[in-house]
């Protein structure tokens, strides 16, 4: 019988010493949490909307970087903000202390990027880069530091250089032009049954690399239908169309997994253009 006492107590000390254990784990995840910034359901988050933007030769692009803190609330004191490239040494960016912190910034990126110094506070750590490059074509890394969030979000840019197609009038039927092109792309016209029609195409180099795209569809054409000129190379895909040889539109959007042709180090891009 006292054998059996004793085994008794044994255990109901061990079961209690396993709960104990359990309180004492859960109160260290809770502690984490708030002195050291660890996961948790109250974490804040860094993440983008926009992880493959496309940027356009020599214009401006924004990487788009957002972060939440733990609380939601002003964001702006104690924020640590870090922007990297893969495989580049120094810095693209920095923000501490409430100021920009430039000295290990490498030189191709020297007064052609920033913040919104405004909108930090608001949780914004987007970067705007400016005069876009060929060279600036990579993955770019946002870190972000503030109270209960320490984490970071990559971001493929690729770059290119497109334009907007234009249809118009012709003599004999619809032109569509689009003044810079880089890599040679294909056109086709169809109708809006999807039956492909006979064209012309011709292309003007600007630079090298660089193209004018300058379609004709000839007649005869009828005015109540919808004509589509596809223009695309294994980058982008430029889709523009006339309604009633009057009026046209123009929409873009991108998605980075649409075209499965592949470039290397390049991500595919469909871009849908509907010409205005």
């Amino acid at each position: 019988i006292l054998d059996i006492f004793h085994h008794h107590n044994c255990s109901m000390f061990v079961l209690l010493l396993f709960f104990c254990a359990i309180c004492i784990f859960i109160k260290g995840l809770t502690v984490c949490s708030v002195h050291f910034g660890c996961s948790s359901v109250t974490q804040g988050t860094v993440e983008t909307t926009t992880p493959f933007p496309v940027g356009n030769l020599g214009q401006d692009v924004v990487l788009e970087c957002k972060f939440r803190t733990k609380t939601g609330g002003d964001s702006s004191k104690d924020v640590f903000i870090s922007w990297k490239k893969d495989g580049l040494r120094g810095l693209v960016y920095q923000y501490k202390n409430n100021a920009a912190q430039l000295q290990e910034q490498n030189s191709q990126f020297q007064n052609r990027v920033q913040l919104f110094p405004d909108a930090i506070s608001g949780g914004n750590a987007s970067l705007v880069l400016r005069s876009v490059r060929m060279e600036d074509a990579g993955v770019y890394r946002c870190t972000v530091g503030a109270p209960g969030v320490l984490s970071s979000v990559s971001i493929d840019l690729r770059v290119t250089v497109y334009s907007a197609p234009t249809i118009s009038k012709s003599a004999n039927g619809l032109k569509a032009v689009a003044p810079k092109w880089y890599f040679k792309p294909t056109v086709t016209w169809s109708d809006q049954t999807g039956t492909l029609l006979n064209s012309s195409t011709q292309f003007n180099n600007v630079s090298e690399g660089i193209v004018q795209v300058v379609s004709n569809l000839t007649g005869p054409l009828m005015s109540t239908l919808t004509y589509t000129c596809i223009i695309q190379n294994s980058l982008i895909q430029s889709v523009s169309a006339v309604t009633e040889l009057r009026s046209s539109y123009f929409l873009t959007s991108s998605s980075p997994a649409t075209l499965p042709l592949q470039l290397t180090g390049i991500s595919p891009l469909l871009l849908y253009m509907l010409a205005w």
